[in-house]
């Protein structure tokens, strides 16, 4: 997980995805005032050279935004399941196979305590 840089945003609940070559983390945080947010980050890991790094894409979510926000990623996503897919069977892609060919969950849940 990233190192906290700023000391005013506490972070309090965690989500972690693991979907292939990407993780999502879906973090709640809190500012000083008691104000929550989300912050949403892809994380990639790329390598270079002999080494690798994480390459990491970060969307703000604030809470004047999360029905809009909610409502328009439900619409696209049911968009592309039921017009654009609709022969796919989306609930084959929830269980994924970890290394070994086990099936694993792919969702891990932290929740953060002061």
């Amino acid at each position: 997980m990233e190192e906290k840089k700023d000391n005013d945003n506490v972070e309090i609940y965690s989500q972690r995805i693991k979907a292939g070559k990407r993780t999502y983390f879906f973090d709640v945080k809190s500012t000083r005032s008691n104000d929550y947010y989300l912050t949403i980050t892809e994380s990639k890991k790329r390598f270079k050279d002999e080494g690798f790094y994480y390459e990491k894409h970060k969307i703000f979510l604030y809470k004047e935004d999360f029905n809009k926000f909610l409502e328009a990623l439900t619409q696209s996503v049911d968009y592309i399941k039921t017009e654009l897919m609709p022969e796919v069977d989306f609930d084959q892609f929830d269980k994924n196979e970890d290394e070994d060919g086990e099936a694993s969950n792919s969702l891990d849940t932290d929740l953060k305590w002061d």
